[in-house]
């Protein structure tokens, strides 16, 4: 997962706003401890998001992002 991919989905599930907030303010005890921001510099942003939803409830059906319906 790339990092964009990542911002994509945080903004998608807790909002644009939140989003921020949560990546400053969440810590990470799966991680060491650490808040979103800084395990990003040392971990995947796969693993990092994975720990989050599991932190944060995410159900597995949100987990890869929204399914948006397909235009004709």
């Amino acid at each position: 997962m790339r990092e964009s991919k990542f911002w994509e989905l945080m903004e998608d599930e807790f909002g644009a706003s939140y989003a921020g907030h949560l990546a400053r303010s969440h810590h990470l005890f799966a991680l060491g401890g650490r808040t979103v921001l800084e395990a990003l510099v040392t971990e995947s942003p796969r693993t990092v998001w994975f720990a989050l939803c599991d932190d944060m409830d995410v159900p597995e059906a949100r987990r890869f992002g929204r399914d948006d319906p397909v235009r004709s």
